[in-house]
C-alpha cells in the first residue's frame, strides 16, 4: 500500500480519497479550508495538513482535484507547492479538469525534478465518485501510468491512457463538448414536446431505445420536464470546462461553433441566476 498526499477534498476530492482510505492506502490530506482537511481526517482516518507541501513530504504518491489552472499551480508550484517536496521516483496524479498547457508543464516541471506525472481528468460526476465508478482519461508516459493505474483502481470503472502529456485534459474537453451538443438537443426535443401537448412519459418509452438514446437523456428528462436541476455538476463549471475547449481549440485551429454556441446559452442560464444549478438547467432558456 501506498503513501498519499491528497489536495483538494471538495465534491469529487474527498470521495475519491475516501476511496483509497478504503483500500488501505496511508493518507495525509490538504484542503484550502484546513476545517474540511481535519474533518475528513477524523472520519476516514490518515492526517490532515496545514500546507501542500507538508502533505507531500515523505509521500509515495500526490494527487490533486482543485478547481482551475490557478488552483493547481498554486498546491503545486506555490510557495507551498507541494512539488517542493516531492522525492524522485514518486508518483504526481492530477484530476484537476486544466487546460492541456497546464498539465504539459506541471509535466516538464515533474520530469526535471525526477518524478512521474499523470494528467488524469474524470468523467462520472458527483455520484460517480461517490460509487467508485469514474471514468478516468490520462495523459502521460507509459511508464507514469503503470505506476498511476493500480492507484487509481479503487475508484474507476474506467481507465484510458489517452497518449502524452496534456492528452487526458484534450481528451476531457471532447468529453465536454459532446455533453453539451446532447443535452442542447435533449432540450430542444423536450420542449418541442411539450408544445406539441404530447404525453412526455411516451415519448421518452418511444424514442430511448433508439438512436436518440443518450445517459442524458436517461437521467435528465424527467427532472428537466419537471425544472428539478440539483444535480451535481454546476453550470458556472461547465463554462469553465467549455472555455478550456473554445481556447485549445483556437490554438489547433479546430472549429468549434456548437460549443460556443452553447456556452452563449448557458452564459444566458447563468444571467438568469442558474449558475450553480446543474447542466441540464440549459432547458431554462427555452419558454415551455
Amino acid at each position: 500500500m501506498a503513501k498519499i498526499a491528497f489536495l483538494g477534498l471538495g465534491v469529487m476530492g474527498g470521495p475519491i480519497a475516501r476511496h483509497l482510505a478504503g483500500a488501505g492506502h496511508e493518507l495525509t490530506v490538504y484542503n484550502r479550508s484546513v476545517e474540511k482537511a481535519a474533518t475528513w481526517a477524523a472520519a476516514h482516518g490518515g492526517r490532515a495538513a496545514a500546507t501542500p507541501v507538508e502533505a507531500a513530504e515523505g509521500q509515495d504518491v500526490v494527487m490533486s482535484c482543485v478547481g482551475r489552472d490557478a488552483d493547481l499551480e498554486q498546491v503545486t508550484l506555490g510557495p507551498y507547492g507541494a512539488f517542493q517536496a516531492m522525492r524522485a521516483g514518486a508518483l504526481f496524479v492530477d484530476h484537476t479538469t486544466v487546460s492541456a498547457e497546464i498539465a504539459r508543464r506541471l509535466d516538464a516541471e515533474a520530469g526535471a525534478r525526477g518524478f512521474l506525472s499523470v494528467d488524469a481528468p474524470v468523467s462520472g460526476g458527483q455520484a460517480g465518485a461517490e460509487n467508485g465508478q469514474l471514468s478516468i482519461m490520462c495523459g502521460g508516459s507509459a511508464e507514469a501510468m503503470a505506476a498511476a493505474t493500480p492507484v487509481m483502481q479503487p475508484y474507476a470503472k474506467r481507465i484510458v491512457h489517452v497518449g502524452g502529456p496534456g492528452a487526458g485534459q484534450v481528451t476531457k474537453m471532447v468529453n465536454q463538448i459532446c455533453i453539451a451538443g446532447v443535452l442542447q438537443g435533449v432540450s430542444e426535443g423536450l420542449r418541442f414536446a411539450q408544445a406539441a401537448d404530447l404525453d412526455l412519459d411516451k415519448v421518452f418509452e418511444a424514442i430511448s431505445g433508439g438512436a436518440a438514446q443518450s445517459w442524458q437523456m436517461e437521467n435528465r428528462w424527467r427532472t428537466m420536464a419537471e425544472d428539478r436541476f440539483d444535480f451535481g455538476f454546476a453550470i458556472d463549471w461547465m463554462r469553465k470546462d467549455l472555455g478550456l475547449a473554445l481556447a485549445e481549440a483556437h490554438r489547433s485551429g479546430a472549429l468549434l461553433p456548437m460549443t460556443a454556441l452553447v456556452d452563449q446559452f448557458y452564459a444566458e442560464v447563468v444571467g438568469m441566476g442558474g449558475g450553480r444549478q446543474d447542466t441540464s438547467a440549459l432547458v431554462r432558456r427555452l419558454p415551455k
